[in-house]
């Protein structure tokens, strides 16, 4: 840490997409590579790239696609059997 800062809490690192494929894309966060498929998580599969790439993370460290409206909980890609997905 540069001289003269300070911190109150450590701040959870950005993210960002490594890799976009035909079937789903590559997000780094927190250090780790996530992969998060089209058939999941349909928003992305007509998505544009500049779309995909915007990619943020909140507070808690979870992706969010302000453009897109979407938010993805990172436990969810870690823990996928405790987020069953159901589409009507």
């Amino acid at each position: 840490m540069p001289a003269g800062t300070s911190t109150l809490a450590q701040t959870k690192r950005g993210s960002e997409v490594t890799n976009i494929s035909p079937n789903g894309i590559w997000v780094l966060a927190n250090d780790k590579e996530y992969f998060i498929s089209y058939k999941d998580y349909p928003v992305f599969a007509t998505a544009s790239i500049k779309q995909i790439a915007a990619v943020t993370t909140d507070f808690s460290g979870n992706l969010h696609w302000e453009e897109l409206d979407a938010d993805i909980e990172l436990d969810s890609l870690e823990n996928p059997e405790a987020y069953p997905l159901i589409y009507r």
